[in-house]
């Protein structure tokens, strides 16, 4: 059963600029959960995540694979929208935690889009070519889950592979979970 923040959520500072939660969308039976950083601008009016740029990459990959969005659960590691867009400070996820945790724990498999979401959710702070698209596991409450570490949308911007690495990690899991 997933938790959400009360709508008038104070448990960190990000509330202050806030203009909407941005909570999980998507089949919230999914077995399968991405996981990004934080809502951006387009995230923070709309109420909704990955509808930004992000987003449309995101969308384009989907889509190119035969994956329907609806088909899969679609969250950030916080649910409000850092000043600036700057990345989650650690207290800021902590205070999410409880949220992305029941949102996580029935999920087969969970993939961390991202380095600020990888290394909330596995610890790592290395590079993210040396552990994208391995099959790690992570303890959520009581169980331990796969987890797929792979690149954010906009890494594809800036990274000619990432792209490529991405649309790997959405086919495996398509095909793995999904079918």
């Amino acid at each position: 059963m997933m938790t959400e923040p009360e709508a008038d959520c104070r448990l960190c500072d990000l509330y202050r600029k806030r203009t909407h939660l941005v909570l999980p969308t998507g089949d919230k039976n999914s077995p399968v959960a991405l996981v990004g950083e934080a809502p951006g601008e387009n995230e923070d009016l709309q109420g909704t995540p990955f509808v930004g740029r992000a987003g449309q990459i995101l969308n384009k990959i989907l889509e190119e694979i035969g994956l329907p969005r609806s088909q899969i659960l679609i969250t950030n590691t916080v649910k409000c929208r850092p000043p600036v867009n700057r990345i989650p400070m650690p207290e800021e996820m902590a205070a999410c935690r409880p949220f992305l945790d029941s949102e996580l724990y029935d999920r087969k498999v969970i993939v961390g889009l991202g380095k600020s979401a990888v290394k909330d959710l596995l610890g790592y702070e290395g590079p993210m070519s040396q552990i994208v698209n391995t099959r790690q596991h992570i303890r959520i409450k009581d169980r331990d889950i796969l987890f797929i570490p792979t690149y954010h949308p906009m890494a594809c911007v800036y990274k000619p592979d990432a792209r490529e690495q991405l649309k790997l990690t959405l086919i495996m899991v398509k095909e793995e979970f999904l079918s």
